[in-house]
Order: C-alpha cells, then sequence, then structure tokens
C-alpha cells in the first residue's frame, strides 16, 4: 500500500465511520477498487485507524462522558449483545462474509430501512427527555441491533440509530447514543483485533500509520458535525438514496 492509497483509504473511514453507510463497506469496496492487496499491514492499518476516528467522537462529547456514570451503566448494557454474538460470530463472518457482494446487497438493504425509518422518526417523539433515563431494556435492544452490523456493510451507526428509533428515542437522541457507544464498541473491537495481530512494523508501515490515524480524526471530526446538520434538516433518506446507488453499481461493475 502506498501513501495515496492511505490517505483515500482514511478519509472514506474517517467520513463514514459514524454516518449511516458502512464504514466496513466502504473499505472494502475502496480496496477492491484500487486493487489492494489485503495483507498483514493492510488489515492491521485498517483497523488501527478507527481509533482516529473514534477520538473525534471523545474529544466532541468529552462534556457527555463527564456528564456522570448513568450514561456508563448504558453503554455497558448496551455492548453486551455486541460482545458476546461479536466474539462467537466474528471470526467466521469475518472469513465468510467479507467481499464486495455481501456489502453491496447489505447497502441495499440498508438502505430501503432507513428511506422507510425516516418516515417513521419524522414525528416521533422522544420517550425520555434525555438519554440517560432511557430503559436499561431500550439499551440492551439497541445492543442487539448493533451486533447486526457485523455483517459488512450493514453499518455500526445505522443500525444503532434504527434500534435507538425502535426503542423510543428520537432522531436526535438516536444519532448520539449511537455516537457515544462507538466509543466503547470501536475500542474493544481495536484491542481485539490488535491482540491477535503478531506484526512488525517498518518505518514506512509506522508512517503510513499515523499519517492515517491523523486524516481519519480530522475526517472524522468534520463528518460528525456536518452528517448532524443533514440529518436536522433532511431526514435519513438521503442517506438510504445513496446506500442504493452504491450497491446497485458494485453489483453492476465490480465482480
Amino acid at each position: 500500500m502506498n501513501i495515496i492509497q492511505s490517505i483515500v483509504l482514511s478519509i472514506i473511514e474517517g467520513l463514514t465511520e459514524f454516518l449511516p453507510i458502512s464504514s466496513t463497506g466502504h473499505m472494502i469496496l475502496a480496496s477492491s477498487v484500487m486493487h489492494i492487496q489485503e495483507d498483514a499491514f493492510v488489515k492491521t492499518f485498517e483497523i488501527c485507524i478507527q481509533i482516529g476516528a473514534i477520538l473525534a467522537i471523545v474529544i466532541q462529547y468529552a462534556k457527555r462522558f463527564l456528564k456522570g456514570i448513568s450514561i456508563y451503566f448504558k453503554l455497558g448494557i448496551a455492548f453486551i449483545p455486541t460482545g458476546i454474538i461479536g466474539f462467537l460470530a466474528y471470526p467466521y463472518i469475518k472469513t465468510y462474509l467479507f467481499n464486495s457482494t455481501v456489502v453491496a446487497i447489505s447497502l441495499l438493504v440498508g438502505g430501503i430501512v432507513l428511506i422507510l425509518i425516516d418516515k417513521k422518526v419524522a414525528d416521533q417523539e422522544a420517550k425520555s427527555d434525555v438519554i440517560e433515563n432511557m430503559k436499561y431494556k431500550n439499551a440492551f435492544f439497541i445492543g442487539l441491533f448493533q451486533s447486526i452490523s457485523m455483517i459488512p456493510g450493514v453499518s455500526r451507526a445505522a443500525a444503532t440509530i434504527v434500534g435507538g428509533i425502535f426503542n423510543g428515542l428520537n432522531k436526535k437522541q438516536a444519532i448520539e447514543f449511537s455516537f457515544l457507544l462507538a466509543v466503547p464498541t470501536m475500542f474493544i473491537a481495536t484491542g481485539y483485533d490488535l491482540m491477535k495481530t503478531n506484526i512488525e512494523f517498518s518505518g514506512h508501515e509506522i508512517f503510513l500509520l499515523g499519517i492515517g490515524l491523523l486524516v481519519a480524526f480530522i475526517t472524522a471530526w468534520f463528518a460528525v458535525k456536518v452528517f448532524l446538520k443533514i440529518v436536522q434538516n433532511y431526514g435519513f433518506k438521503y442517506f438510504g438514496y445513496y446506500r442504493i446507488i452504491i450497491g446497485i453499481l458494485f453489483l453492476i461493475f465490480i465482480k
């Protein structure tokens, strides 16, 4: 992988990680288009740059994390289904489902769901005034929705947002909880993947990782802010249209 490819992948990671369009799916599709060989370093690179995107959320939402401990209990409950299912099923998912066809189909189906959800959430009022007051059972069910995102192309953000909407959150709360839940989920998933990785980096590879972390952080920072404005003004439907278009294009052109 060269520096241009590393920057492109990092931009894609930052732009898509917290949007309901699947960062993993876009990384797989981009790697396919750029003919990047999936060696040990590339796999590690794609995992590590997620940390840059996570840090953008940690800094932007630092005040929410420092408000009190109740949000940590809700996030912990929401993580349980993903943690258990991920530990048991992720090796098989990574072996058999990480390919362009699965991604394209997941993008298509997810796009349709987002368009339908957009109509449901338009006038939905939240059951709780703040997400800290959400019931534990609702947090758990949002976690169940998140576990579906282990299928590449589904999108962790899309799954948790849809889960939040079906569990009594309005669109703003669903997005916020999705952002907050991303922090423990991605830190743990990234750490688990890195623990299983036995690789020594060259000077050039360390340089690529540094560039990737920085680019992913910057692009994620701006992507989150823009995403919130788009959803407030236009809802989720345009993300659904985008997913459908990308999914169809890749089913047609990517073999």
